[in-house]
């Protein structure tokens, strides 16, 4: 059954991958700016999680309903790991690769957006400047800054994963 679960998992990761390597996509080819927009974070975020939890409810299903702790965090990192890392992979590609004035351009839309957020909070003019310094000294897109990041996700997740595996487990009442 380890097997299954294991194949299962990496089938939903796939599925995460694609959606999240989608997203960046079609916003690449459509409008740069969708990648500094807050609620598409926000989606991409609920997919994640969903997926995740998905992925752990179907692996308690092919263990007939029962579930170790460990089992679930397995089937929940797996599909994790595969899918940010294929996302990952597509960010690196586009960004790095293929065409690598598109992360400038991101870069620039990011200045705008959070410029404008924080003049609409009434931030002072010298927080501004601050913000939009740093923001251009950093290149989000840079192949180590991804793996720092996914490294950071990775974390994350694995935290939202304890909980549920702890949420999902359920012990054969029958067993010994």
């Amino acid at each position: 059954m380890e097997k299954s679960l294991r194949s299962s998992a990496v089938q939903y990761g796939l599925y995460v991958g694609l959606i999240l390597s989608a997203f960046t996509i079609v916003a690449y080819a459509v409008n740069l700016e969708l990648l500094t927009k807050w609620w598409l974070g926000i989606i991409l975020f609920l997919v994640i999680i969903i997926m995740g939890i998905v992925s752990t409810a179907k692996a308690r299903g092919l263990l007939n309903g029962f579930i170790s702790f460990k089992q679930a965090f397995t089937a929940w990192f797996i599909t994790i790991v595969v899918g940010i890392g294929i996302s990952t992979l597509v960010n690196i590609l586009i960004f790095n690769v293929i065409d690598p004035e598109a992360a400038e351009m991101v870069k620039q839309a990011s200045i705008e957006a959070s410029v404008l957020m924080m003049e609409n909070f009434g931030a002072p003019q010298e927080t501004i400047d601050q913000t939009i310094a740093e923001i251009e000294k950093t290149n989000q897109f840079a192949v180590g800054n991804l793996l720092k990041s996914l490294a950071f996700q990775f974390l994350f997740y694995a935290v939202i994963g304890l909980i549920v595996a702890l949420i999902m487990k359920k012990s054969d009442p029958d067993a010994a």
